[in-house]
């Protein structure tokens, strides 16, 4: 009886629960947690579950494209550079919500994680962007979107980049529990 493709030639290391950053320790909201394969089919997926959160804990449509894009910077990265194209490699995304408070304005962490070839940190930066090419721009789009961005080793195999950006509050942003009006993103009231 066979235990599915690959379960025999290695065992998955699924990540462990990670040291959130000062941005996600102001939160009590719990996180979203999902594996996926290096797929590129399943990106369109990705982006949209983090567009939806981020519009929920206050972005407004342009924001949250861009957190949306930062995302699919990210994940495209892990599987052409990291895992060399490989389609069926492991992938965990984990969102955590930052609601807003009388302290906060809310905001988004985004921990994704891999096993992927390891790379030294501090050797992950754009290209010049006054080389004017096509791609090689992933890096620079996320540093420009998001608030914090850091790439680490995991413990034993794989990369984890962690990026987070507060959120503004704008009178009129749906709060988490709030339904949107006129909103794109068609949601049910959480409560």
């Amino acid at each position: 009886m066979s235990e599915g493709p690959n379960r025999t030639e290695r065992m998955l290391i699924e990540p462990k629960p990670v040291t959130m950053s000062k941005h996600t320790q102001m939160t009590n909201s719990k996180p979203i947690k999902i594996e996926l394969v290096s797929d590129p089919m399943y990106l369109c997926g990705a982006r949209e579950l983090v567009s939806c959160i981020a519009h929920r804990v206050g972005f407004g449509d342009m924001e949250c494209s861009k957190i949306a894009l930062a995302l699919d910077e990210a994940l495209c990265n892990v599987i052409r550079h990291g895992y060399n194209k490989a389609t069926d490699k492991p992938i965990w995304l984990t969102i955590y919500p930052q609601k807003p408070d009388d302290s906060t304005f809310g905001g988004i962490e985004i921990v994704i994680e891999d096993e992927a070839k390891q790379i030294n940190p501090d050797t992950v930066i754009g290209r010049d962007l006054s080389d004017i090419k096509p791609g090689g721009l992933g890096v620079h789009i996320m540093r420009e979107v998001m608030d914090e961005v850091v790439f680490e080793k995991r413990e034993g195999l794989g990369m984890r980049l962690r990026m987070s950006k507060s959120a503004p509050r704008p009178d009129h942003a749906p709060r988490i529990g709030q339904r949107s009006s006129g909103s794109k993103h068609s949601q049910r009231q959480v409560s």
